[in-house]
């Protein structure tokens, strides 16, 4: 079975220590490239989008929390209060959304702001229970691709619509198994927020965004959040099993708990609804994913290492020729990496062992060229620096 924190160790993806403590993985050099590669392409996406950017906390005061429901909902999640004094009490936060309802009611908002689109990656804790801990799989320490989507009602339809298009999007160029969608629905129970009127009409958003794009779901009573339905969106795991990646929520509760509000065109004050959406979810969760899909083989615009160059020959010889592809190659964005050391057979074995998209030979004979071997592919002729560069590049473009 393949084994996300085996191979994380092997490829030196990602690292836990004792000493830092259970749940928070240390990224390593390749692990953080690849992870930085798929947020900027992520944050790209978000900004063609029309997503603002922000930047909040990584904990707030008790009372914030108190007052988004997360505390009265959510308490055995969360990490006990830092008190400082008497009246500075702090948590860790759980979730970003009260935050970006605090970004929301900055100033005052028309319905021309609307929909406001506010976007972060950002930090939240929740103190899991040291048994169910494992690699990046689950963790305390998470780092969101989150969003908050501020809409009039009669915008919510269309906002969870583009964001299912996006999700759909942004899971093809990650190589993400699709398998389908779950209606997240209230269940029995009294962690969900009292207010049936509300949950039957942002059921009804969710259900009518999915019909009018064909998408086919379940429903799936008692999964909701405690503030409203969600969309799950269910992927394949190596295993060929199911589980939750993405997701779209619609949250009638925060904006009446924050008493956000806009002016309509008639003048009147109009509460907005929040869609609450995440397009790949966790950083963690996603990678302990793709390492496994993958089995450490990324697509080559988010591999660690895009291209490493193996010198054959006199290394004084040729050392301006591979110092020359090196820079050529950094200077059209690609990931580069030298190694000299070892028999050439050695060096491609390690090559292949680390799933490197491709190695670059350049040797003695015919410094001026380079021929690449492409990762599961035969090797190919020399060509010019310039031609072996725009074939990387080409590859290492986001479908």
């Amino acid at each position: 079975m393949i084994d996300h924190r085996k191979l994380g160790r092997e490829l030196d993806l990602f690292r836990s220590d004792p000493l830092a403590g259970a749940g928070l993985p240390i990224w390593l050099p390749d692990g953080a490239a690849a992870r930085h590669a798929v947020e900027e392409y992520i944050r790209e996406e978000e900004r063609r989008a029309g997503y603002q950017h922000v930047y909040s906390p990584p904990l707030g005061k008790r009372q914030l929390f108190e007052l988004s429901g997360h505390l009265p909902h959510f308490e055995d999640d969360m990490f006990p209060s830092m008190r400082l004094s008497e009246d500075d009490e702090f948590v860790l936060r759980p979730a970003m959304c009260p935050y970006h309802a605090l970004v929301f009611r900055s100033r005052g908002r028309s319905y021309r702001d609307l929909p406001l689109r506010i976007a972060e990656l950002g930090g939240m804790y929740r103190a899991e229970r040291s048994g169910v801990l494992g690699g990046l799989s689950r963790v305390r320490s998470i780092w969101l691709n989150d969003a908050h989507n501020f809409c009039a009602i009669d915008q919510a339809g269309d906002e969870v619509a583009a964001i299912l298009q996006m999700i759909q999007r942004a899971h093809a160029a990650l190589g993400v198994r699709p398998a389908g969608f779950r209606l997240s629905l209230r269940g029995e129970g009294g962690k969900y927020v009292d207010n049936p009127p509300m949950w039957d009409r942002a059921s009804a958003v969710l259900r009518s965004a999915l019909d009018r794009l064909g998408l086919p779901y379940v429903d799936a009573p008692g999964e909701a959040a405690f503030y409203g339905p969600k969309i799950d969106v269910q992927v394949l795991d190596a295993a060929g099993r199911e589980m939750s990646l993405s997701t779209v929520q619609l949250d009638f509760h925060q904006p009446a708990q924050f008493d956000l509000s806009y002016v309509d065109r008639d003048g009147e004050r109009r509460r907005p609804v929040i869609v609450h959406r995440s397009i790949v979810g966790s950083m963690e969760r996603l990678f302990a994913y793709l390492i496994e899909v993958h089995e450490g083989a990324f697509p080559v615009w988010y591999a660690p290492v895009q291209v490493e160059v193996l010198p054959v020959g006199n290394r004084s010889a040729i050392g301006g020729s591979v110092d020359g592809f090196v820079q050529e190659a950094i200077a059209a964005g690609l990931r580069v990496r030298v190694n000299a050391e070892g028999s050439l057979g050695s060096r491609i074995r390690e090559v292949a062992g680390r799933r490197i998209p491709y190695a670059a030979v350049i040797g003695a004979r015919d410094p001026d060229r380079v021929s690449l071997r492409p990762r599961s592919a035969d090797p190919l002729p020399p060509v010019p620096f310039r031609e072996a560069i725009a074939e990387i590049a080409a590859a290492a473009s986001v479908h």
